[in-house]
C-alpha cells in the first residue's frame, strides 16, 4: 500500500510540474496555437512576445520555447535566484525573492520598455507563477522599491500570511 501511495503522490507531482502543464494546456497545430481551448491564427500574427515571472516561470518558458521556438520575436521573464534555466529567445532575469530588489525592478521596467510597441497583430504571452509580485515590483506612483521592501519586510517578519502579503502588494 506505501509503494501505491507513493506512486500516486509521485504521478500528481508530475502533473503539476510547469513544464507538463505548458505542454498539456498548449498545443501548435499548423500555423495555430492553441491555449486550452482559446485558438490564435499564428498566420495573422505579426510578433509572439512572452513575458512574466514567478519561481516556475523558467520551466514554463522552456516548454513555450519549444512549442514555438524561432516564431517567438522577443521575451523577458523574471524568476528567483537560483531559479534560472537555459533560454533561447527569452532573457531571464534573476531576482529577490520573497524581498524585492532592484534586478526585480530592471525587469519590470524591461518589460514595459519591450510591451510598449505592441499593436493589435501581436500575441503577448504570460506566464505568471508564484512569487510574481515580488519578482515584478514596479511600484506604484509615489512610491519607491524601498517602500516595498520595508512593507514587506514588515509583513514577513510579522508572520503574514501570502494572502496576507499579496493583498497588501497589489496596492503598493
Amino acid at each position: 500500500m506505501r509503494a501505491q501511495a507513493e506512486a500516486i503522490f509521485r504521478a500528481g507531482l508530475r502533473a503539476a510540474q510547469p513544464a507538463t502543464a505548458i505542454r498539456r494546456l498548449c498545443r501548435l497545430e499548423e500555423d495555430r496555437l492553441c491555449l486550452a481551448d482559446i485558438g490564435f491564427d499564428l498566420a495573422l500574427v505579426e510578433r509572439i512576445f512572452v513575458v512574466g515571472a514567478g519561481k516556475a516561470t523558467a520551466a514554463m518558458a522552456q516548454a513555450v520555447e519549444e512549442l514555438l521556438g524561432d516564431r517567438i520575436t522577443a521575451g523577458l521573464i523574471s524568476v528567483k535566484y537560483g531559479h534560472a534555466l537555459p533560454l533561447r529567445h527569452i532573457e531571464i532575469v534573476e531576482a529577490g525573492h520573497p524581498l524585492p530588489d532592484a534586478s526585480g525592478l530592471s525587469a519590470s521596467r524591461k518589460i514595459m520598455a519591450l510591451l510598449a510597441g505592441a499593436n493589435a497583430a501581436d500575441l503577448v504571452l504570460v506566464l505568471i507563477s508564484g512569487g510574481g509580485s515580488a519578482l515584478l515590483p514596479l511600484p506604484a506612483p509615489g512610491l519607491s522599491l524601498a517602500d516595498k521592501q520595508v512593507t514587506t519586510d514588515l509583513l514577513l517578519a510579522r508572520e503574514a500570511t501570502i494572502h496576507e502579503i499579496n493583498a497588501v502588494r497589489k496596492h503598493l
